[in-house]
């Protein structure tokens, strides 16, 4: 039997879910400005289903996403409140890490308006040392090309925490990051500059399924956590999308996703959890699924 690390579900889309507001290109990060309170709900909600992992609401607390609507100062204050209700939750519940979440520059999805990654390093300097100190580890989020990924791990390398490295796959094909580089490509970096593990999210399960054996050939801890979309629509492509151009699968239930997810743990992984559209309906039951296979929680 192996041990497991069980991720929370999504965060971001979790609290527009709970706040009831209209989805703004600033996302989670609105939810958070106005209603605080919900970021410490959610996280105990993922505790309270059998996750191990809080992850903070910080995917999208980066200057130059704030700098749209002249928050561009506030990545300390918004990034103090994300990593204090996680690190709460964490401590009420009486076990378990906290990851402090960094997402992709200037779009999701996107990695052809990403800067380079020498560059992309330099900016992530700001929120790195902003939540780094307060957090287990840093996970980098939804890398969607090589280049990317190299920015994540140059800024990852002074923070003094592990870094687990998630990259994105395209949703008809779970080999090639959705630059469309093969996951193959990834190798000359994770040999160069090994994170802790590394992780397929936020791509479909059926995507992730396909992508997960290449990089179990990397020699590192891996895993996955997909999301619900349909897929990425051309909508969600567009210049400062909002969530409500993605469209939830109704075919993922609980089970459904549970019985996919411990397919990858049969296939090796050992961090599992869930990314946009996955709550914690979803972790309590895969929690249910990993116990009673035998399986021992880290």
């Amino acid at each position: 039997m192996a041990e497991i690390t069980l991720l929370d579900g999504s965060i971001g889309q979790e609290l527009v879910r709970r706040s009831g507001d209209r989805a703004t290109p600033l996302w989670s990060t609105q939810v958070m400005i106005d209603y605080p309170q919900i970021v410490r709900q959610v996280h105990d909600a993922y505790f309270a289903a059998g996750a191990t992992v809080a992850t903070t609401n910080t995917y999208a607390v980066l200057r130059d996403r704030l700098v749209r609507v002249g928050l561009e100062d506030s990545v300390d204050r918004l990034a103090d409140v994300a990593v204090s209700a996680a690190n709460a939750a964490r401590d009420a519940h009486g076990a378990g890490r906290v990851a402090g979440a960094v997402g992709p520059l200037v779009q999701s999805y996107r990695p052809d308006l990403c800067p380079p990654a020498a560059e992309a390093a330099m900016i992530y300097n700001e929120p790195v040392a902003a939540i780094a100190p307060r957090v287990d580890l840093l996970l980098f989020e939804t890398m969607c090309s090589v280049d990317q990924a190299r920015g994540a791990c140059l800024a990852a390398q002074a923070a003094g925490v592990p870094l687990w490295l998630a990259v994105s796959v395209m949703d008809e094909d779970g080999t090639r990051l959705r630059s469309g580089e093969p996951l193959s490509a990834l190798a000359p970096l994770l040999a160069e500059m090994p994170p802790a593990a590394i992780l397929l999210n936020c791509s479909p399960p059926e995507a992730i399924t396909q992508g997960l054996p290449h990089i179990a050939t990397f020699g590192l801890p891996f895993g996955a956590y997909a999301n619900g979309f349909t897929r990425i629509s051309e909508g969600f492509l567009g210049n400062a999308p909002t969530v409500d151009a993605l469209e939830q699968r109704t075919d993922l239930s609980p089970a459904a996703y549970a019985t996919t997810v411990m397919g990858w743990i049969d296939a090796g992984a050992t961090i599992v959890g869930g990314c946009c559209e996955i709550g914690p309906d979803h972790i309590t039951e895969l929690a249910r699924r990993i116990r009673a296979a035998g399986h021992d929680f880290v």
